[in-house]
């Protein structure tokens, strides 16, 4: 074998490990991540609706404006809960890992934890906007076939992700991710002693902003199934999100639109 064909041939291996070698578990899951996230300042309405035994008992209605902070990438996001009536009004701020309610009634803003309840299994984390890939480890566990929330077979990445700070609302989750699309499927939210809280399946996919995103999560009780949440995404929209409505203190001169 002459140099220039030793030299192809070390080449040829080069590539053939690189097609072989294991997919980026952080860059899959950040690429699962600007699927459901728009990459630009943004609003839209979340409607929650908690079900027991297939009956509706509860629901509410939120208005999200969420930037991207520019050194850590991470989301700052202010809710307006619109309805029912007597929460309307109310405000919640994320800045950072921070996270406060506001009552225009007390005029007391309290901070919260993300991991508490808002409404049935969406907790005060869930209706945030998230980059889970700043928050979380991924390590890739393997690919499998799962089914979707609509009972169709999806070809998945399955991650492992565990926290890296304490704040954060989940203590580690798995997460299937799709092979061809890098659409979140499905979620597993676990506690850190490893009880399983709640599942949740990403679905009716539908174009927003230039990419097709999620407009649905079904989130299913991990004790009991017969308890679910469903959270609808719509009327999202670029807008400014002024530096002033994600800083606590304004919370109180803040004016719905």
């Amino acid at each position: 074998m002459n140099l220039r064909q030793h030299i192809l041939a070390v080449a040829l291996a080069a590539v053939a490990a690189s097609a072989n070698a294991a997919p980026n578990a952080q860059a899959i899951l950040a690429a699962s991540d600007a699927v459901r996230n728009p990459d630009k300042p943004f609003a839209l309405t979340v409607t929650l609706v908690e079900y027991r035994n297939s009956k509706q008992t509860d629901g509410n209605t939120l208005r999200v404006y969420s930037k991207a902070d520019a050194n850590s990438g991470q989301f700052r996001s202010l809710i307006r809960f619109v309805a029912p009536a007597r929460d309307a009004n109310k405000l919640m701020l994320k800045n950072g890992n921070d996270l406060w309610f506001y009552d225009p009634s007390s005029k007391a803003s309290v901070r919260l934890s993300p991991q508490q309840r808002l409404l049935g299994q969406a907790a005060n984390g869930d209706v945030v906007t998230v980059n889970l890939a700043k928050d979380y480890k991924a390590e890739l566990a393997g690919e499998e076939d799962v089914q979707d929330g609509d009972r169709q077979s999806r070809h998945c990445y399955k991650l492992a992700l565990a926290e890296v700070s304490p704040d954060v609302t989940y203590h580690h989750i798995e997460m299937w991710i799709d092979t061809s699309n890098s659409r979140p499927v499905k979620a597993r939210f676990y506690t850190e002693s490893n009880q399983l809280l709640k599942t949740a399946y990403y679905r009716r996919y539908q174009p927003q902003l230039g990419v097709e995103r999620p407009t649905e999560t079904v989130i299913i009780d991990g004790l009991d199934p017969a308890w679910v949440t469903v959270m609808r995404f719509g009327e999202y929209a670029y807008r400014e999100v002024p530096e002033a409505w994600l800083q606590r203190d304004y919370l109180p001169r803040f004016k719905p639109e």
